[in-house]
Formats: C-alpha cells, sequence, structure tokens
C-alpha cells in the first residue's frame, strides 16, 4: 500500500468523517494499479470504524473496495475460501459485534456474488441477524424499532438474500442448518409483529429443504478449481488443438472422448435427481415433525407450511 493511501485514510478517519473528496481519491488511489490489497483493504476497515456518519458514497466504494480483495485479490476469481473468510470476520469482529450497516452488507454482497464461498462466512452472517432478532440490537436497527424478538423487513431481506446465495450450499439450495434457523426465529417472534417478508421467507426456505434438492458437487471446491486453472494457463494451446482435431472428425467425437477419457459411469440424470428431491423423504418427514412438535402446538405458519408442501407434491 502507498504511503499515499495511507495518509488519505488516516486523515478522514481524524475527523469522525469522510468526504467526497476524500472518498474519490482514495477510490483513485486504491485502484491506481488495478487491485485492492490487503493492507488497503485493512485501512479501509480502520477508516470505516472511525467514522461517525456513513453516507451512501462511502457505503458503496467501502463494499465495491472490500469485495474485489476478498473475491479477486487472489486466484482463483469470485472464491472465498476459509482463510479469506476468517480475515474478513476478523475484521468485522474485532470488538466482539458486527459495527454498522456496511460491514453486514458488505459480507451478504460477497457471498451472493461468490461462485464459491466459505460456509464459514455466510454461517456467520446468518448468527449475526438471528442475535439481532433476538436481542433488538444491531445495524439493522439503526434508528428503528428495538422489540426484542420482532423480524424487521431489513431482516428478512438479508437472510432470504443469504440463504438463497448462488455461492453457499448450493445454488439457490436451502441447506438443514438454514431451515432449523428459520424455525427458531419463527418459534421466538411468532407473537410479534414480523414485517410481511418474513411468512414468504419461512415458507420457502423450509420448503425449499424439503423438496428441494442440491447436486452433490454443485460447488466446486477451492483447491480444485485453482487446478484446473492453472491446467488452462498451462495448456491453453494443446487444449485448443485438441478440440479443434475432435471437431474435424465429428461426428466420431463422441468415441475419441471415449477414448480419451475413458468409459463414463452413467448414475441419474439431472431431471432424475430433481424429481427424487420433490419426494420429502423419510428422515425429512421424521425432522419436520420434530420442529413442529418442538414447543408443543402446530401455529398458523407450520399450518401453511404443511398445506404448501401438500399443494406442492399434487
Amino acid at each position: 500500500m502507498t504511503t499515499h493511501f495511507t495518509d488519505l485514510a488516516q486523515r478522514a478517519a481524524a475527523d469522525g468523517q469522510v468526504t467526497s473528496q476524500e472518498v474519490l481519491a482514495l477510490r483513485r488511489q486504491g485502484w491506481g494499479d488495478g487491485v485492492i490489497h490487503r493492507d488497503e483493504a485493512e485501512a479501509l476497515f480502520a477508516l470505516n470504524n472511525a467514522l461517525d456518519t456513513r453516507d451512501e458514497e462511502w457505503c458503496d466504494f467501502f463494499v465495491q473496495a472490500i469485495g474485489e480483495f476478498v473475491l479477486n485479490g487472489s486466484e482463483p476469481r469470485l472464491q472465498c475460501d476459509d482463510n479469506e473468510a476468517q480475515w474478513l470476520i476478523d475484521q468485522v469482529d474485532h470488538d466482539g459485534v458486527v459495527e454498522s450497516f456496511v460491514e453486514l452488507e458488505t459480507m451478504v454482497r460477497i457471498i451472493e456474488r461468490a461462485e464459491n464461498v466459505s460456509t464459514k462466512l455466510k454461517d456467520y452472517v446468518l448468527a449475526q441477524v438471528e442475535k439481532e432478532v433476538l436481542t433488538g440490537t444491531g445495524p439493522t436497527r439503526n434508528g428503528g424499532d428495538l422489540s426484542a424478538t420482532h423480524i424487521s423487513t431489513a431482516e428478512a431481506r438479508i437472510l432470504r438474500r443469504v440463504i438463497f446465495a448462488s455461492g453457499g450450499y448450493g445454488p439457490a439450495a436451502v441447506s438443514r442448518f438454514d431451515a432449523e434457523m428459520l424455525f427458531r426465529l419463527k418459534d421466538e417472534t411468532i407473537a410479534d409483529e414480523n414485517a410481511p417478508e418474513w411468512d414468504d421467507l419461512f415458507l420457502d426456505g423450509v420448503s425449499n429443504y424439503l423438496k428441494g434438492f442440491a447436486l452433490q458437487n454443485a460447488q466446486l471446491e477451492h483447491g480444485r478449481a485453482k487446478e484446473l486453472q492453472s491446467f488452462i494457463a498451462d495448456n491453453k494451446a494443446n487444449v485448443g488443438r485438441f478440440f479443434g482435431q475432435m471437431a474435424k472428425e465429428a461426428p466420431n467425437v463422441a468415441n475419441h472422448f471415449g477414448k480419451v477419457f475413458g468409459k463414463r459411469k452413467t448414475g441419474p440424470s439431472f431431471a432424475e435427481q430433481e424429481a427424487s428431491g420433490e419426494a420429502v423423504t423419510d428422515f425429512e418427514q421424521e425432522w419436520l415433525d420434530k420442529m413442529i412438535e418442538a414447543d408443543g402446538e402446530v401455529d398458523d405458519l407450520e399450518r401453511r407450511l404443511i398445506a404448501q408442501i401438500i399443494e406442492e407434491g399434487e
């Protein structure tokens, strides 16, 4: 990181506010070489922690810059592995709390943009939102109603964005961890006036877990992604000649692939896996019964959930 960038960040932090001119200067300096470096990203976190107010211009820059560092600061691009996730969590959670909404939004945007993201980061974000709902305090409650348990519109939307993000458990696939978190929030807030978005999120999320499906290898492991990128980079010309030769010898391409790569074992098709996922298994039925019976009663949301599952199965 250049000394100039450090000075810019420190001067902006001195009076607890950052001006439009300072944001522009940081943007120009930070992207001067086309890359946000780790020490620059850490300087931006230190500046954000020192601010008394954070306007839209600063928030947009912060989210963009930190996301660029985490997702594109190293190869493979658009990946957030365990080490990167832990660095981000350490920056946000240095004093045990998420200081601002912009930090929460930064993590959510990374989860949304990533082709593959560590479950560590996703679980951390969901845990923060759950804690906010149960305590009534946190970055989504800025100046709002501090009811101890009601779920706000902001929280419902963040939960949906994280749970259904393409970079998490699977593309738009809800995990058991997610579904159980939704049940916990539902049980804790059933008597409160939650945001209208909450009901649909609960129904969609739990139904997706029960009726949806996730491919076993939906997310490419980080190490494997690096191997494939290295292979392409080192053998680009050879790969191109290989596929070019295959095209010339069509329609026998399939036979050549069989000879080169070996006969592939056949398995259930995508459509067959999807159809299988639609069926509620005995294990899933037992899980649902346990979740519904946990508080000793069947509430309105649970009745609607059961009705929706039955309707989707017809």
